[in-house]
């Protein structure tokens, strides 16, 4: 039950009696006459529980999309229903207006529309149905919680898609040239060519030469159908948060685009989500569908706040891949890595694949850099200029061992990583 604001109106207009009488019998008699109306308009107050709820289906969506849960009252009872139905979700869910008021007559519908803005990804729930039905007077409510075990999926948003075009046209510019003047690993046979001044030796085909007693060269193209294999860290390492997004969301985006870019050049892309266990893992295979998969499958990813387990990811990426193809490390670059045992699991990947590393990098460290105006912004700025330092370092021990190294803003990085996929597919290092 629910008392509203004209109860207390109704007790307070009892000052007029209690000072024209000042008895405390008139007090009492007020208050059993307010409390009377009250139970009267109770008992003919529509019963919430013979209200039923259904709620129309609703898609997933992308983080930044707005959707609207639809509701369907109908009233099964005999007196007419007027209600204030508050349809409740998490706060992440951006429920915007959902408190509806209705008036359902016996045996009707009615339809009630929140809107909702996710303001995160993954799975968001609802946290019930309240339906508060009035009496005729509006003094008291019986009121009413249903339980709601509804779910609205939200994906990861895939800002960097805006990039796909671009980098979709340089791959059939790389796919539609008539010869690729690249031979040995990373390319495979395209057609034969006459030979002219300048072409490699080495290319010339033999025996089509006999045939038609012209030299005769063979042309070579990027291959397709290539391995390519992204782990993307969820340690404590993709906790922190850089600008307006936290480093997971980074490392989201980047993948997502490396992988629409990779399924449309013709290679077959597995993913693995993990730190100090495997949060996730999807596998290509050339599936038309794959992007939908790994973005449901990314989505209710979440932060370990432990630390990574490289040799574990060592072996999870020797499981999956058998022969040479892109291992993409998505993780960031700091200096307690070298602890952590990532160079050593680099150097090992390097020797058997061509390994990328792709790290995000905080833009307010930029900005500490370049302020100097106060002792303490300059104790900020040469913490800030060590710590570069430090990751410039590792990145060279890295190239070292093997790698290509990548950092770049939160959201650059993504574009940033296609173009080297692309510039690695040229080259015939893949």
């Amino acid at each position: 039950m629910a008392i509203t604001g004209r109860v207390a109106a109704l007790l307070a207009l009892g000052l007029v009696p209690a000072l024209l009488v000042p008895h405390a019998l008139t007090v009492l008699t007020w208050t059993v006459l307010v409390v009377s109306i009250g139970a009267l308009d109770w008992a003919l107050a529509g019963r919430p529980d013979e209200v039923q709820i259904s709620r129309a289906p609703m898609r997933a969506l992308r983080l930044t999309e707005q959707t609207t849960s639809e509701l369907t009252l109908t009233n099964t009872g005999k007196r007419p229903l007027r209600a204030l139905v508050r349809d409740a979700w998490q706060p992440s869910a951006g429920a915007v207006a959902d408190r509806h008021r209705v008036h359902l007559p016996a045996g009707e519908s009615r339809r009630v529309r929140t809107t909702l803005a996710p303001r995160r990804r993954g799975e968001l729930a609802a946290a019930g149905i309240t339906v508060r039905s009035y009496g005729p007077l509006g003094l008291v409510a019986r009121q009413r919680t249903l339980p709601a075990a509804d779910r609205l999926h939200v994906l990861p948003e895939f800002a960097s898609r805006r990039h796909l075009p671009s980098r979709l046209a340089r791959l059939r510019e790389m796919d539609g040239r008539t010869a690729v003047n690249v031979r040995g690993q990373g390319t495979e046979f395209d057609s034969l060519r006459e030979y002219v001044i300048g072409d490699d030796v080495r290319a010339i085909d033999w025996r089509a030469t006999a045939r038609r007693s012209e030299v005769v060269v063979r042309t070579w193209r990027p291959e397709r159908d290539r391995r390519v294999l992204i782990m993307l860290d969820t340690s404590r390492l993709s906790a922190a948060r850089l600008g307006d997004v936290p480093r997971l969301d980074a490392g989201i985006e980047a993948a997502l685009l490396l992988t629409s870019l990779a399924a449309q050049a013709g290679d077959r892309v597995d993913l693995i989500a993990a730190g100090r266990t495997v949060q996730a893992r999807v596998r290509g295979e050339h599936s038309p569908t794959v992007m939908a998969e790994l973005a449901r499958s990314l989505a209710p990813l979440a932060p370990e706040l432990l630390e990574p387990d490289w040799p574990m990811v060592a072996q999870e990426v020797r499981d999956r891949m058998s022969q040479r193809g892109l291992v993409v490390l998505l993780t960031a670059l700091e200096p307690g890595a070298v602890e952590s045992g990532l160079v050593k699991v680099v150097a090992s990947l390097a020797t058997e694949h061509q390994v990328v590393l792709a790290s995000a990098t905080d833009p307010e460290a930029q900005a500490l850099r370049t302020v100097r105006e106060s002792s303490a912004e300059l104790f900020d700025a040469a913490a800030a200029e060590r710590a570069e330092l430090e990751r410039d370092a590792l990145a060279r021990r890295l190239g070292r061992a093997g790698a290509e190294v990548i950092q770049r803003g939160p959201h650059d990085l993504a574009p940033a990583l296609a173009d080297t996929y692309l510039a690695l597919k040229a080259a015939g290092r893949l």
